[in-house]
């Protein structure tokens, strides 16, 4: 029977045997150790989110149980556990990259759970709202986001392993051109969709008018905008030409300015010109949600004696402008009527004047007229 000393001196690939044997106890210690830790602080950090309404403790805990890989921890312990052993520099070179590759990864992870969780929730509040359009560019810009990242991550790994990745890196970077080049307007319109989503210039349910064509928006894709109009059929833009159009959003309007005119005749007697004003503030005196601003007699028209009145809707409501607007031209009817004021209407007003000479001719004794 082999006695004790004997096996302790026994080599293994340069190694003694206690090493072979202390390096997978290094790495189960290391991987208890990386476990242990993980479960204390997503316990702890889960514990404190109980108690306090900060909202990073959830996102790092979250981010911790789900994202962290028992994988990665294995592997970095066993990393760990060869440490102890004497290995050739080419095994050792290979298990630095294995390190290297692992780190990389969970650091993807990690990052990627980031995104997910920022996301995560805004996704889901535009779910519950309806905004399916904000959705489907949250979503856009996640998938945008992780292909970057993981692009980057595997550029990292192939060039730890030793490739060359500048000819790679030319490559897609002439392919990424021709790829633009071929799909810009596909891209244009992603990208404006996540702008509209972002910046929010109208959301469903708003009114707008671009360029001339007016409408209620009813679904923002990530391709296109449409919109319903008032007379039934439904316009579809894309979002790239619509964010490079003028857009008038009446839905954000916090007041609605109203301008208008009205013509008495020149045959209205001086005092009642003066009085014209006057009335009219009472009129808006009397009426809710409307502050007048002023009312003047403005000019000299082609038929009328011109007044101009301006005036301040309290809610952008269009049948709430226009109720208000029927009842000042009642009240400017009914008062017109009682202080005997008289509407001009489009007239004409001919003067002749006839000029003649007479000439008295002396031999005939006749008068002649002469044109």
């Amino acid at each position: 029977m082999m006695d004790l000393t004997k096996l302790t001196e026994l080599s293994f690939y340069g190694n003694p045997l206690w090493k072979w044997i202390l390096a997978p106890g290094v790495a189960f210690v290391v991987y208890f150790a990386l476990t242990f830790i993980k479960s204390f602080v997503v316990r702890h950090l889960t514990r404190l989110a109980e108690r306090t309404a900060n909202k990073i403790d959830d996102f790092v805990a979250e981010l911790l149980r789900r994202q962290t890989k028992a994988v990665f921890l294995l592997l970095i312990a066993v990393v760990a556990g060869t440490q102890v052993l004497s290995l050739p520099e080419n095994v050792d070179s290979f298990i630095g990259k294995i390190a290297v590759i692992v780190l990389c990864l969970q650091g993807a992870f990690w990052i990627n759970g980031v995104f997910s969780l920022s996301i995560a929730g805004p996704l889901e509040r535009k779910k519950k709202e309806g905004d399916l359009g904000s959705a489907s560019a949250f979503g856009a810009l996640g998938v945008v986001a992780r292909m970057c990242l993981w692009s980057l991550v595997l550029l990292v790994i192939l060039n730890n392993l030793g490739i060359n990745i500048t000819a790679l890196v030319a490559g897609l970077g002439i392919g990424g051109v021709a790829i633009a080049l071929a799909t810009q307007s596909i891209l244009g319109d992603i990208f404006a969709s996540i702008s509209i989503a972002l910046d929010k210039p109208f959301v469903i349910g708003d009114f707008i008018i671009v360029d001339g064509l007016l409408g209620t928006v009813e679904h923002i894709g990530l391709k296109t905008t449409r919109v319903l109009s008032l007379s039934g059929e439904q316009l579809i833009f894309s979002n790239n030409d619509l964010l490079s159009s003028r857009i008038r959003n009446y839905k954000r309007m916090k007041k609605r300015r109203i301008l208008f005119s009205i013509g008495v005749t020149y045959q209205t007697p001086y005092e009642k010109l003066t009085a014209i004003p006057k009335i009219i503030r009472e009129i808006f005196d009397s009426v809710e949600r409307a502050d007048l601003d002023r009312a003047h007699f403005k000019s000299y028209g082609d038929f009328a004696l011109i007044f101009e009145i301006v005036y301040y809707v309290a809610v952008p409501d269009y049948n709430t402008y226009m109720d208000i607007q029927q009842h000042v031209n009642l009240e400017l009817y009914r008062r017109f009527v009682e202080e005997g004021i008289v509407f001009a209407y489009p007239t004409q007003t001919l003067f002749l004047e006839k000029t003649a000479s007479w000439s008295a001719v002396p031999e005939t004794g006749n008068l002649e007229e002469s044109p």
